[in-house]
């Protein structure tokens, strides 16, 4: 059991602080204290109940409000327990702010199109989620791998919205492309 002070105590080991610790370091940082009393031993970390920590997403979210998340959870697993964010909101833009400061802005697209999860960041209690509205958006049909609405960050071009789209299929003519601006 972590103790308030954020310590764990192991027999004949002594305490040792996993406060802090990912959940993915915590068997290394174990181990190395063990070691330093047992050799050829074999170590199993699990976690049998977590905390929970309260995180405010706000903003153009769905169901925008107060959640009581797991103390391992993420910037992601708050966002899709808001339901995501809402028609008018942005996949591209999620901002975490911890202590009125910013400390990331998260990209969807790259969890979403690419499985990079690297910019996700773990949560603290009190932290404040804010999905800020969509920006620029063009819709990719005809002849692509994925027709949809995508939205282009700063400096995009229609190029990416294709790319994001998955590209042109084998049925098309990609010599030839048509762009309407709806702008009127």
């Amino acid at each position: 059991t972590v103790g308030n002070d954020g310590r764990i105590f192991v027999p004949k080991v002594g305490a040792i602080t996993v406060g802090g610790v990912r959940f993915g370091d915590l068997h290394d940082v174990i181990a190395r204290e063990v070691s330093r009393q047992y050799r050829n031993f074999d170590l199993e970390v699990t976690v049998s109940r977590l905390h929970g920590i309260t995180v405010y997403v706000t903003g153009f979210a769905a169901r925008p409000g107060s959640y009581t998340v797991g103390s391992l959870s993420t910037l992601v697993n708050a966002v899709l327990a808001a339901g995501g964010p809402s028609s008018g909101g942005s996949f591209r833009s999620i901002q975490l702010r911890r202590g009125g400061q910013l400390v990331s802005d998260f990209d969807l697209y790259d969890l979403l199109l690419r499985g990079d999860k690297s910019g996700d960041a773990v949560l603290q209690n009190g932290d404040v989620i804010y999905v800020a509205p969509a920006g620029e958006q063009v819709a990719v049909i005809g002849s692509v791998n994925r027709e949809g609405i995508y939205e282009l960050a700063p400096g995009e071009k229609l190029t990416d919205a294709l790319l994001y789209s998955g590209g042109v299929n084998t049925v098309a003519d990609n010599r030839r492309l048509m762009v309407f601006n709806g702008m009127v």
